[in-house]
């Protein structure tokens, strides 16, 4: 049986962690999984948990800045700057690795994603323990990341030593992730942190394509594989809700239960009371915090299709509409 600690009881959940087992915890983006990153077996323990592919490298969380150097081999001006405008935060810097972590932490690869997490009860677990963890994550693979302590009891319930309960989680979506192993900084996934936030800082960067070749070893998590992928199929409307209306109509004629996942705004325009409903399309920031909350809602609820607005990539937008993008089976309009 899994157990559940709070604050007053971070002392069991890092002795835990000490003894080389996984243990969930809240940051700022969403619950990790995690164990001692220079332990191979305890990170074996994660993959395990959580049925995911093991050439999906793991993002490594310290506690303090001074720690980063024990495992990097350089850590470039432009790094430095980011660290001192967003650490801590949602941001995970992809540098040069020196080898002393677990090889299955990289999966093979010379360089490693750190982030130092914007969470009490993550900076305080860090802290007690004294490690750095690797932490993807507290979800079955497939499945929609976690954002309060239950989600994660309710998918690695004896799969895991322990869940640290922090409550709901804020930005609601994993970290941004920002490759400066190389001379070009490169964004390989949106987040919290957005390109205009990190651009303000060091100047201009690139963006990786959403999606890799299949024959390419991911450089950061959530490049290669399908994500939050509910069990009933996801499509993503375009246009207005008019047109919206329009594809459930067919969908409906075809004898197909349809449900909404949209904005307060298109609920009103759709004249529907039930719909999933994120909050409002002029604070994108809540629509992205309630995104894997409502996704997984998707799987409690008797429908045969989910019809998803898209929303503005604008900002945080961009990370919103990458992860539902991710979710959905099809685009419409």
């Amino acid at each position: 049986m899994t157990q559940l600690w709070t604050l007053e009881q971070i002392d069991q959940a890092a002795e835990q962690l000490t003894k080389g087992q996984t243990v969930a915890f809240p940051t700022e983006t969403v619950y990790g999984l995690g164990a001692d990153a220079t332990n191979e077996q305890a990170v074996e323990a994660i993959f395990q948990a959580k049925g995911r592919p093991s050439d999906n490298p793991l993002i490594v969380h310290i506690g303090s800045r001074n720690v980063l150097s024990d495992y990097v081999r350089d850590i470039p001006d432009h790094a430095q700057k980011l660290m001192d405008a967003f650490w801590p935060g949602p941001l995970t810097i992809i540098l040069p690795s020196n080898g002393k972590l677990a090889q299955n932490v990289t999966a093979g690869l010379d360089t490693v994603g750190m982030r130092m997490p914007n969470h009490p009860h993550a900076l305080e677990l860090l802290k007690a323990c004294s490690l750095p963890v690797a932490a993807p994550s507290a979800n079955r693979s497939g499945k929609p990341s976690p954002t309060t302590a239950e989600h994660v009891y309710y998918d690695l319930n004896g799969r895991i030593a322990g869940i640290v309960d922090g409550g709901k989680t804020g930005v609601g979506v994993e970290s941004t992730v920002l490759d400066c192993s190389s001379e070009n900084p490169m964004i390989l996934r949106p987040g919290g942190i957005t390109r205009s936030d990190i651009e303000s800082v060091i100047g201009p960067v690139d963006v990786a394509p959403a999606m890799i070749e299949k024959n390419e070893a991911p450089r950061s998590p959530g490049m290669k594989y399908k994500h939050y992928a509910p069990d009933a199929p996801i499509w993503i409307v375009r246009g207005s809700a008019e047109n919206m209306k329009r594809v459930a109509d067919e969908a409906k004629r075809e004898g197909k239960t349809v449900q909404f996942l949209v904005s307060e705004e298109r609920a009103q325009e759709l004249g529907v009371d039930d719909a999933l409903v994120l909050g409002s399309r002029h604070q994108p920031e809540v629509l992205t915090s309630h995104l894997y909350d409502r996704l997984r809602q998707v799987d409690q609820i008797e429908a045969d299709l989910i019809l998803a607005e898209s929303f503005s990539e604008k900002g945080i937008g961009e990370a919103l509409m990458n992860r539902l993008e991710r979710a959905a089976s099809k685009v419409v309009g």
